[in-house]
Order: C-alpha cells, then sequence, then structure tokens
C-alpha cells in the first residue's frame, strides 16, 4: 500500500499529470474509504484530499468529475555506497584503479 510520503504520479484521463507526495492517510466516516491529503507539486504547490478506497490509492483506476484517473508510485533512487566504492575501488590489467573520467562542460553566458 502507498503510505505517507510516497511521491505519486497522477494520471488524467489516461496522460501524466502531476507529482504529488502523500502527507496523510486517515479512515473516512464510510467503511473502507479513506481520506488522502495529497501535496501536488504544481507551482505554486497545492494541498488536496480526495477520499479514495485502498484500491485506488495503490493505484487502481478511479473517476473525479467523470474523468479517469490513478496514482502511480514513484520508486525512490537508492544511492548505495557501497556500490559507489566498489566501482572506484575496481582494477584493470596494470592494477591502476580503472576510473572513467568524465568531460567538464563549461557554462558560457551569451551575451545580448
Amino acid at each position: 500500500m502507498n503510505v505517507e510520503g510516497d511521491v505519486v504520479l497522477v494520471y488524467y484521463k489516461d496522460q501524466p499529470g502531476v507529482y504529488g507526495r502523500i502527507e496523510k492517510i486517515e479512515p473516512d466516516i464510510k467503511k473502507d474509504w479513506y481520506q488522502v491529503t495529497l501535496l501536488l507539486l504544481t507551482i505554486p504547490s497545492q494541498v488536496v484530499t480526495w477520499i479514495l478506497k485502498e484500491k485506488y490509492i495503490n493505484g487502481g483506476e478511479f473517476t473525479m468529475g467523470g474523468n479517469s484517473m490513478r496514482m502511480e508510485k514513484i520508486d525512490r533512487l537508492s544511492f548505495d555506497e557501497e556500490k559507489m566504492e566498489e566501482k572506484n575501488k575496481e582494477q584493470d590489467h596494470t592494477g591502476k584503479r580503472n576510473v572513467k573520467k568524465g568531460k567538464v562542460l563549461p557554462f558560457k553566458r551569451k551575451n545580448s
């Protein structure tokens, strides 16, 4: 189940619409329904509360105002420091560290 703090992508009419973070999930007065408070990551940000069933919170399609909607959880990025260290420790046949060098691109401002 999606939980508080999860970031979701809200689809509107089967098209990605807006990102949001689940702020609160509380039981509603209606049995098996929940009040889901979302911080929509728009400019400016908006706070909305939708009353949804558990299956809708977890990605099931629902309608709002006759329009199809759904929420898809966005997986968090995992920066595994151990894997990064292992990569840096890899050595080639000469015994030297095999470090790929990146290219530095300067930022140049165009004068008007």
